[in-house]
């Protein structure tokens, strides 16, 4: 057992609970502050009166057996004078709470302190976690607080300035136990604040604004970027599980594509999600058989119909549509199997796959794209990956970066082990993303088409594996081998909250400091299109 799991079991034996402080606490409070502090730092009495009967909700109080541990102060405060340059003294009213606004849209923390004889019992985490709580009941867009940089004093002669140490802090370069603390706890540094608590001599009287967002309120950049563009709470994705068969002619294979289409929209999806290579099925119109290169070149002369024909059903049965992927003839005589998104707007993109198969480029001479990018929908930003593209970390992380909040992967696979290698990506790129994945499978037989002769294939809507999502990470997905359509509704905001307070911080906790993610311009170098630098 570790310590601080036994501190735990210790705190639970003892009855630790934080509760709202009252009145009958003050006298405690005040002996705590002095335990903590020292003579010099001693509440008076006086002072949390004042902070009790401004604000009685914001103030909490650890009890340990009956003995007051921890103490935490706040206040509400609207945004322009959090925000400004101020002191300690200056922004609580001389420690009275005095700045109390009861129509304060953000939550100020004045104190936490903890009993110096009671450390290791999370009684800090704790009271935190209590501001959290308040925080979000109130409905108020955040917490900003001053931190302390205790190490600054130590390390002033070698980085030379206050802004020099919070750089280096920021590039984890330097660890500072403080600092750290809050930003794992998912408080982001604001500004210095020099001359915050002069008798700070560790600190050399600085401080760190600090701003912890609340996920649930719509202050928050993407959720109010949401609201302003119209995109939904949820948005609902179907994934269509496509079953290969002979046709006759392209109508009927347009008749089937409009059935699934028109299945997604009769449930109200905003998405609907075919898988790659499912336009093979119009090679039994030629009902001839015709070698693997001639057969993906015959494919391209539909491609215009096709496109013509996503775009028509996006727009008559209003909904989006990730036409899995299709071989397309172009300008430099190249095929490259590209996946066709109609917006309901009538609009129709376009994404390349980047990575080829050895398969798709020994028997089909298909050729890699070398462009992704995010594409804005009315439902937000959305990234395609195809297939093989998936298994590639980097290119995820490319579209993501870009703003995509779901990523769309049609994918093509023969056998169970194929189709696994793709699934457990998806579902990896859904944890390190903090995004969601939906993928889209072929399944059934093609007989008479060269290199397409058998299918395997679950499809699948993944999340990341957190608290607000599904437990084992998949919202959804289909019985393997049977051609089906799969539905899940995903909130945007939940991944805004993953990604602001979530167990784990998967996008801000990378390592910026060590390696970063750069798209190479084609043109101007042969070197792979993406890849993992060190930038030191």
């Amino acid at each position: 057992m570790s310590e601080a799991q036994a501190s735990e079991r210790r705190a639970d034996a003892a009855r630790l609970d934080v509760r709202p402080a009252v009145d009958a606490d003050i006298s405690a409070i005040v002996a705590l502050s002095g335990r903590t502090y020292g003579r010099a730092g001693t509440y008076l009495p006086a002072m949390v009166r004042g902070q009790l009967a401004r604000f009685p909700d914001g103030q909490f109080v650890a009890v340990l057996d009956g003995v007051v541990v921890g103490y935490c102060a706040t206040f509400r405060i609207d945004e322009a004078t959090a925000m400004a340059p101020h002191s300690w003294r200056e922004i609580t009213g001389g420690g009275y709470a005095a700045r109390h606004d009861d129509l304060g849209d953000w939550l100020y923390g004045m104190e936490v302190c903890v009993d110096p004889l009671h450390r290791g019992l999370r009684i800090g985490r704790r009271l935190y976690d209590q501001r959290k709580k308040l925080c979000q009941t109130l409905g108020l867009k955040g917490i900003v607080f001053a931190g302390r940089m205790p190490l600054l004093s130590r390390r002033m002669r070698t980085l030379g300035s206050a802004q020099a140490y919070l750089d280096a802090v920021l590039a984890g370069t330097l660890r500072d136990p403080t600092l750290g603390f809050q930003m794992r706890n998912g408080f982001e540094p604001v500004r210095l604040l020099p001359d915050y608590l002069p008798s700070d001599a560790d600190s050399l009287g600085y401080a760190v604004l600090l701003r912890w967002r609340n996920p649930k309120v719509s202050d928050h950049p993407v959720i109010r970027a949401a609201q302003k563009r119209g995109w939904p709470d949820a948005v609902r994705v179907a994934t269509v599980q496509y079953q290969q068969r002979r046709i006759a002619s392209f109508e009927e294979f347009a008749t089937q594509v409009e059935y699934f289409v028109d299945i997604a929209a009769d449930y109200r999806s905003d998405f609907v999600l075919f898988p790659e290579l499912f336009t093979l099925q119009l090679l039994s119109i030629e009902n001839q058989k015709l070698s693997p290169e001639a057969s993906i070149r015959t494919l391209t002369r539909y491609t215009d119909d096709f496109r013509a024909l996503l775009a028509q059903l996006a727009v008559r049965h209003n909904i989006n549509i990730i036409g899995g992927s299709h071989p397309t003839l172009v300008a430099d005589g190249d095929i490259h199997n590209i996946c066709y998104v109609a917006l309901r707007d009538g609009s129709v993109h376009e994404q390349e796959k980047i990575h080829i198969t050895p398969n798709e480029r020994r028997w089909w001479k298909i050729a890699g794209g070398d462009t992704a990018h995010a594409i804005s929908t009315d439902c937000g930003p959305i990234g395609v990956m195809i297939c093989y593209d998936s298994e590639f970390p980097e290119l995820a992380r490319h579209l993501v970066d870009q703003g995509a909040m779901i990523l769309f992967v049609p994918y093509c696979t023969d056998v169970r082990q194929g189709h696994l290698r793709v699934r457990y990506s998806c579902l990896a790129r859904a944890t390190e993303n903090q995004c969601y994945v939906v993928t889209s499978g072929n399944v059934g037989n093609l007989p008479g088409v060269n290199n397409f002769d058998i299918q395997y294939a679950q499809s699948g809507i993944f999340t990341p594996c957190d608290f607000p999502f599904a437990p084992d990470g998949i919202a959804a997905d289909t019985t393997p081998n049977a051609e089906a359509v799969a539905f899940a509704d995903l909130r945007l905001d939940d991944l805004v909250a993953a990604r602001q307070s979530g167990t784990v911080l998967n996008l801000r906790d990378r390592r910026h400091d060590l390696y970063t993610l750069r798209w190479r311009d084609a043109k101007r170098t042969s070197s792979p299109l993406l890849q993992k630098t060190e930038d030191r």
